[in-house]
Parts: C-alpha cells; structure tokens; sequence
C-alpha cells in the first residue's frame, strides 16, 4: 500500500503539533511506522489520504456503535447545528439524554454532563472526596482514567503504596494520596485499606480497556464492593469506554455489582466530545450548586453533542437486540483469528465483552497489567503492520481494545479471519 501522502503530512503536522499527534497513542510509536492521515470514515471502512480502504475496528477508540457517518446520528446533528453550536445556556437536549442515560443504570439517579472522559473522572473523584471528606483514593496498575495529575501514577514496591509521578509536570504532592492496588488481586486492595483510614473511593474499569481488553473477575468486583462499603469509601466504575459497549445497562448489569458513581463517555456522544458522571441523588446533590463541590464548564451539555448523543442511544434502545448481535460477530472474529494464530503456532488469549473486544500473544490468560506487558509486543507490531496492508485498521497498541459495529457484516469478520490467517502464516515463516 502507498502511504506516501499521510507520510509527507505527519512530517508537516510535526513542525506543528508536538510529535505530529494530538493524542500520543496515534503516533504509531508502539508499532513502527507512519500513522495513517484519515480523510472520511463511512459504515465500516476508513480512507486515508493516500485512498486506501480500510475496515475499522477501533471506530474512534469506541464512540461509533452505528458505524461512521449514521444517518440518524447525522441527521440529528445537523439539525441541532442549523439552530446553533453553543449557548452556555441550559437547553432541553440536556434534560433529554440525562433522562435516558439514567433510565439505563440502577445506579444512577442524576448524571451531570462534561466535555471529555478525563473531565469526567477528575469531577467524579473530587465528588466522592467531597461527600467522604476524605483525601486519599486507589486506582489499579494498567487502569486508565484520562491524564489528570493524581491519576499520573506509577507503581512503587510491594501490593500496594502511594504512587510517584509517572509524568514529568506531576508534582509529587498531587500523587501522594494516590494508592495503587493490582487489578484482580483483592489482598492488594486490602493492604491499601489497611495503609490508610482516609480512602474517598476506590475507582477502576470494571472492563479494562487500557491495558488491553481485561474484564475483572465477578468475584473480584464483589469483593471490592464489600471492602469499599465497610470502610466507607465511594467505588467508582470507570465506563467511559465499556459504558453501553460491553452491556446497555453496564458492567453492573453483567457483574451483579452496584457502584456509587459511574463515568461515562464515547457512545454518550454519538462521536462527539462528551463525558459523563453520575449516581445516587445524596452524592450528586452534593455538586454546586445544590451543594458545595464544585464543577463547571463552559461547554458542559453542548447542544451539538447532546443530540448525538442522544440519537445514538434511542437507537440502542430501539434496537437492544444488536448487543448480541455484536457479541457473537466479536466473538467469531477473535475465535476465528485465535485458530488460525494457534495453526501458525502463535500463542493468542482472547476475550469478549459485547461489541468490544482483546488479544494479547501470550502463551498464559491475562488478568492484570503485569501478565499484559508480558505478552510479544513484536509479534503484535508485525500483526498490526500485516493487516493494515490487508484492509484492516486495528488499535496501533496492544495496550488497547477493539470495537465491533454494526456496519461490520459477518462476511467482512469472515475476511478479517482469513487475512489475519495469511499475516500469522508470515510472521511465522519470518
């Protein structure tokens, strides 16, 4: 494939834009070549500005369920736009998607709308500090929940400790009430509750899709709530990217697990920049200004992306049966290349949760961040490189997750299956 134009454009972006992206996993870093320049998404496929086709199975890292360019979802945008792009003013269309977002989840009572999944985060940390009054939180190794300071965390020895900036700019003040526990492992937890008497919450994916696709054990999630509600600590699930992906009524609904506070994000918008946090009416009156923890944004619930959202997720509730649609093309997908993997005598975990969807070249299952950086980054570089020279656009890291939407048919899971044969057959033979 001839990829000389996104070539010649990332060397432009670079004088730019710091390392050409705005977001770094675009960069290709972990995967060796130049990233692909998109000029138009369209049902399944993606073209670069080269005009190659790809299949997509990132879909903007999750938000387009319905495909790119859906015409209900287009159509409500548009129509939203003709009447203005932002008011900083209440609009019905909040009240509208708030009300649906909280018919969803058991969970939930109120939902205040955010521009961005790290937004979301932030406020629902400095929530649930707020209604504890306390300062200290845990987070798990290989979870993440967006770039804010006290989340830039790295793991230091034994279970559990307070973490240490992971990026330069973090002081150490805004980490040091940042304890980190391991995913699946409840006596990490433990050892954190027994560290400190001033846990606010604990937080987590109950799906992990940043260390690559890893739910968490039922049991484990059990658990953590019992630990949470005896210490009184707030759990907060983190859904910005599982939220109506994994199940329409969240992880609660898979896991029997009932969280104090979710965030969400992705499908909430219907591809448009949105985040969301929400829970129980005693917490969340406990924002400004009913109450006194506060948070704002200017474009907070901007009508734009309200109605995105908002159309994506009538279609969902329209159409409840396309979960499992979605489920079992996932699941023949990842089956299907884990066979022809095992053929070319490549070791390959894979798992399922709705419409997303992992992998690790690993010879053991993984639970947690420590057994996902044990798997063959190089076979998975030479993987992602051999299908996009295929047609097939998958997450340029193997620390990330895949997306199945409903423009993918079952013939082109057939295709991906087949393709992803021949590259395995290749990296074999060397």
């Amino acid at each position: 494939m001839n990829r000389t134009t996104s070539q010649s454009a990332f060397n432009e972006a670079q004088n730019f834009i710091p390392g050409g992206v705005n977001s770094p996993v675009r960069a290709f870093k972990s995967v060796g070549g130049t990233p692909l320049f998109i000029n138009e998404g369209n049902g399944a496929y993606l073209s670069d500005i080269d005009g190659n086709k790809y299949v997509d199975f990132v879909q903007s890292w999750g938000p387009l369920i319905f495909g790119h360019r859906d015409e209900s979802i287009e159509a409500a945008v548009i129509e939203a736009v003709k009447h203005g792009l932002s008011f900083g003013a209440p609009t019905e269309a909040e009240t509208a998607l708030a009300k649906l977002v909280v018919s969803f989840f058991d969970s939930i009572d109120k939902v205040r709308f955010v521009s961005s999944g790290t937004e979301a985060v932030m406020s629902a940390i400095r929530l649930a500090r707020g209604f504890t009054n306390r300062d200290n939180i845990v987070k798990f190794k290989g979870c993440y929940h967006g770039h804010s300071d006290s989340l830039l965390v790295e793991a230091g020895s034994g279970l559990a400790t307070f973490g240490t900036p992971s990026s330069p700019g973090v002081p150490a003040d805004f980490t040091k009430h940042t304890l980190l526990a391991e995913y699946n492992n409840i006596e990490s937890v433990k050892k954190c509750f027994e560290d400190s008497d001033a846990i606010a919450c604990v937080i987590i994916e109950p799906i992990a899709g940043n260390m690559g696709f890893v739910p968490a054990d039922k049991e484990f999630l059990h658990e953590l709530r019992k630990l949470c509600t005896e210490h009184g600590a707030l759990l907060i699930f983190d859904e910005v990217m599982s939220g109506f992906r994994a199940s329409i009524n969240g992880a609660e609904s898979i896991t029997g697990v009932t969280p104090d506070l979710v965030t969400l994000g992705k499908v909430i918008g219907g591809g448009m920049p949105v985040g969301a946090f929400g829970g129980r009416k005693e917490i969340m009156n406990m924002l400004s200004p009913d109450g006194p923890v506060y948070q704002a944004g200017t474009l907070s619930g901007n009508p734009v992306a309200m109605a995105a959202g908002y159309a994506s997720l009538m279609k969902l509730k329209n159409n409840a049966r396309v979960m499992a649609v979605l489920e079992g093309r996932a699941s023949r997908l990842v089956e299907g290349m884990q066979a022809a993997a095992k053929e070319a005598g490549i070791a390959m975990q894979v798992d399922v949760r709705g419409s997303m969807f992992g992998f690790f070249f690993n010879e053991n299952p993984v639970k947690n961040f420590e057994d996902a950086a044990s798997s063959d980054a190089a076979i998975f570089a030479a993987f992602h490189a051999g299908m996009l020279e295929e047609g097939f656009y998958f997450a340029c890291s193997l620390y990330e997750t895949g997306f199945i939407s409903t423009a993918i048919t079952d013939a082109m899971i057939e295709d991906t299956i087949n393709a992803a044969a021949k590259v395995f057959k290749a990296i074999a033979n060397g």
